[in-house]
């Protein structure tokens, strides 16, 4: 008797078999590893990020007044960033057709696919934007999709080409925990100034408009950029190392500390609370210095490029300059959970701090072997690393430092 199956159930056991377009995407956003090329894996996640991208684009040029940031929008190329957009339309939707026509990664790229069609439909790169109110509450959505956009192409690359772990995955353990503080973090952009010029406004604008901020702004550029540097540098020094000597704070600032990978999106998973509480801990003595608006805007750029920069799976011969200047080798060494890593290198823009106050590395080591919090103890998952300073258990080891 023949036990072979009738067409009809065949054809119900193959259709249980083959996951629908949703399903396989979720499945690729909740997996990690290396991305295995000429299956066209690689060309659907540009595809699907690239659509997604366009369609969050297309709403900002919706509603600029709620989804755009005032101090970027200001600035802004509207015919620049159109034929970005197009671009990007162009560039997912071919690589997506493509992928469905050739029957590779076909589930996923249909869902870039119907990114691309939604997002043309609701315009695409045509939407007209007139006048709007200037002063609404907003999200950043358009410094999310910038920034986010702009360091893949730029610290991907960096990293593919000067890499310190070779063997690293773009798409390593919990990087979508990362993305999420990541994009909390930009679409907070808005609350986060709110906060913070309210803060420095209240408790520092007693001090304004003093004599020595007339000094400050006279003098010239460069040695005004290099000043305000050392100013912040020195705020966020011991405001970082009271983070790790007081307690109550280390609760914060261990959510930070807990990532065991090393990249350029590690440096995003950072508490709500730690977020605020330094931004104005290292701006408020800028503000009361009253650097100018140029340098001030040059130092947010060389804050932003090192905050992701020094977190970078990157390796390159820096000869004495790393006594100078923090760079990935010596920021590494921060996150390490090696012994002679604990409580060291503190310094975010100048290295030299840690040597002068005694709390740079010493290793015989030239890389450290560990990275994470001493203990492994902070729970996977952006809701959760958000709540365990209120709930979370540190549970150190006996004998280890908590940290």
């Amino acid at each position: 008797m023949s036990h072979t199956p009738k067409p009809d159930l065949l054809e119900k056991l193959i259709e249980r078999t083959v996951k629908s377009p949703v399903e396989e995407t979720r499945e690729l956003l909740r997996s990690d590893g290396a991305l295995k090329p000429g299956q066209g894996t690689v060309s659907s996640v540009i595809a699907l990020s690239l659509g997604v991208l366009c369609l969050l684009a297309v709403l900002a040029f919706h509603f600029p007044q709620y989804l755009t940031t005032p101090d970027l929008r200001h600035n802004y190329s509207v015919d620049v960033l159109r034929q970005l957009l197009l671009i990007g339309l162009l560039i997912a939707g071919g690589l997506s057709l493509a992928n469905v026509i050739l029957g590779r990664r076909r589930q996923i790229s249909m869902v870039a696919l119907a990114f691309v069609l939604l997002a043309t439909a609701l315009g695409g790169s045509r939407v007209p934007v007139g006048e709007f109110p200037d002063h609404t509450p907003y999200i950043g959505l358009d410094w999310f999709i910038l920034d986010l956009l702009g360091s893949t192409l730029i610290f991907v690359v960096i990293e593919k080409l000067f890499p310190l772990y070779k063997g690293q995955a773009v798409f390593r353990k919990e990087w979508q925990t990362d993305l999420k503080h990541f994009a909390v973090n930009h679409f907070i952009v808005g609350l986060v100034l709110l906060t913070v010029n309210f803060l420095l406004h209240h408790l520092f604008g007693t001090l304004l408009n003093n004599s020595w901020q007339q000094h400050v702004q006279h003098l010239s550029f460069l040695p005004q950029l290099l000043l305000c540097i050392l100013v912040a540098d020195l705020a966020q020094y011991w405001t970082h190392r009271a983070y790790h000597e007081v307690p109550v704070l280390w609760r914060l600032h261990a959510v930070h500390h807990s990532v065991k990978t090393m990249d350029w999106l590690a440096g995003s998973r950072q508490h709500i609370l730690e977020l605020i509480a330094t931004r104005v801990c290292v701006l408020a003595p800028l503000y009361v210095l009253g650097f100018s608006e140029g340098v001030m805007n040059a130092y947010i750029i060389v804050v932003g490029f090192q905050a992701v920069f020094n977190h970078a799976n990157v390796h390159l011969p820096w000869g004495p300059l790393r006594y100078v200047l923090v760079t990935p080798d010596f920021h590494h060494w921060h996150h390490a959970s090696d012994d002679e890593a604990i409580d060291r290198n503190y310094a975010a823009h100048y290295a030299f701090l840690d040597y002068l106050f005694g709390t740079a590395v010493k290793s015989k080591k030239q890389f450290p072997e560990h990275y994470g919090v001493v203990g492994d103890y902070m729970p996977d998952g952006f809701i959760r690393q958000q709540m365990f300073p209120f709930v979370g258990n540190t549970r150190p080891q006996p004998g280890e430092p908590n940290s």
